[in-house]
């Protein structure tokens, strides 16, 4: 942003993975983007100074999945709302997915989520373009105009395309244009009666079960014609260890495929479902704890190189049915820097490649050149205290959805700042 705010950070401790920084170290912005590290260049003088002592840096948080409702779901919430609360949580790009209505399978949907987030200014939001027209599975749309207005990705949502052959057609015709696919790894004959994972739970609980095989027999079919057509495909969210061991086999053999997981399936198991939380039915559904166990060591060990929120807020309406006829989904923005800090506590892994799996790792796949600190790059700037706590309800939450599992627990780690293009969109 030409002629923005010249600020200074001082006296915080910087990581970003991408370019390998850790330490203490000074931030210096001007005209919207990153003018130096450490030392301020000679005559710089800043309009505004933010202490960051005791507080980290980073870049702000990239989120491949957060679910908007506008258009055409304002009553769960608006792009005005969500982006604040993503401001609010670090979060500066996020990506939504097509389900919208109407769908984001035509250019003037794209240019409207852009235009809407755009004047409201609280963070950038990335439209993904639908692969088929309105989500039905049938006729691929135009996918070079959807990239032109602006999609970087094209995504089913949680629609699979059932018909193998339109699936196939929608990659080669996505290579063509260098797009990724993203992609839902359920089989929906599998998949369309259940709530909950297949297993031991949901049989003693009388929940209609969703198998492990709904995952892994989409991702062998995808995996299949991504090495056919030469794709570039992502999982959006997978949620068992067969399906993380046939990804990292297919990595290996060098198809194009990269992943991410939800931060709610690295905590939650198919325990939580025993007092019928209605805030517990996802999609995919939560599974086993060797289930989570797997997920945990492939985003430590980058073989599921992004995690993300998978934000999906809803009315107070739609969790208030018996658990199998309420709507899947939580309100996930404001719990992920905690969260993603609750990791690093329970050493999952250290504190860097968290925030590397928030940052670089979805902006790569993405194929965006952000979630870094660097001079010359956009100011996208993430400031938060590790040490301070809170507690989530709906007086502390900031997102239209107040429907969260983790709803009256303490959380430590709050934002302090978030800048975007060097702009201050959020401050506490």
């Amino acid at each position: 942003m030409a002629n923005g705010p010249r600020i200074s950070i001082r006296n915080g401790r910087l990581i970003d993975p991408a370019s390998g920084l850790d330490g203490e170290a000074d931030l210096h912005i001007a005209d919207g983007k990153v003018l130096a590290i450490g030392a301020a260049p000679s005559g710089f003088q800043p309009d505004r100074t933010l202490d960051a002592r005791d507080q980290l840096i980073c870049p702000g948080f990239v989120d491949l999945c957060a679910r908007l409702r506008e258009p055409g779901h304002e009553h769960k919430a608006t792009i005005a709302s969500e982006t604040r609360a993503a401001a609010a949580s670090g979060v500066t790009t996020l990506c939504c997915p097509p389900d919208t209505l109407p769908v984001i399978d035509t250019p003037a949907v794209a240019q409207l989520v852009h235009q809407t987030a755009e004047r409201h200014g609280f963070a950038r939001v990335l439209p993904a373009g639908a692969v088929t027209q309105g989500l039905k599975g049938a006729k691929i749309t135009e996918m070079a105009a959807l990239k032109q207005a602006g999609c970087p990705v094209l995504s089913q949502a949680d629609r699979p395309i059932r018909d193998t052959q339109v699936q196939r057609r929608a990659m080669e015709y996505a290579t063509t244009f260098g797009l990724t696919v993203f992609l839902h790894p359920q089989d929906a004959a599998l998949s369309e009666e259940g709530c909950a994972h297949e297993g031991l739970v949901s049989t003693r609980l009388g929940l209609p079960g969703i198998p492990e095989a709904a995952e892994t027999v989409a991702v062998a079919r995808d995996l299949a014609l991504a090495e056919q057509t030469g794709a570039r495909i992502h999982f959006r969210g997978l949620s068992t260890a067969r399906g993380v061991a046939m990804l990292a086999e297919a990595r290996r053999r060098g198809i194009q495929v990269t992943a991410d997981v939800s931060m709610h399936q690295l905590f939650l198991t198919e325990d939580d479902l025993e007092c019928f939380d209605a805030n517990c039915h996802l999609i995919p559904p939560l599974r086993t704890r060797a289930d989570r166990e797997a997920l945990r060591a492939a985003v430590a060990a980058g073989v599921i190189s992004a995690i993300c929120s998978d934000h999906q807020p809803h009315d107070a309406d739609a969790k208030l049915a018996p658990f199998p006829e309420t709507a899947p989904g939580i309100s996930a923005l404001e719990t992920l820097l905690p969260l993603a800090l609750r990791l690093a506590d329970e050493g999952v892994m250290d504190l860097a490649t968290l925030i590397g799996r928030l940052t670089h790792g979805p902006a790569t796949i993405l194929g965006r050149a952000l979630g870094r600190i660097a001079p010359g790059e956009p100011a996208d700037i993430c400031v938060f205290d590790p040490e301070t706590t809170w507690v989530v309800n709906p007086a502390t939450l900031i997102s239209h959805g107040l429907h969260t599992p983790f709803n009256e627990q303490e959380m430590r780690g709050r934002v302090s700042w978030t800048l975007l293009g060097g702009r201050i969109v959020f401050e506490r």
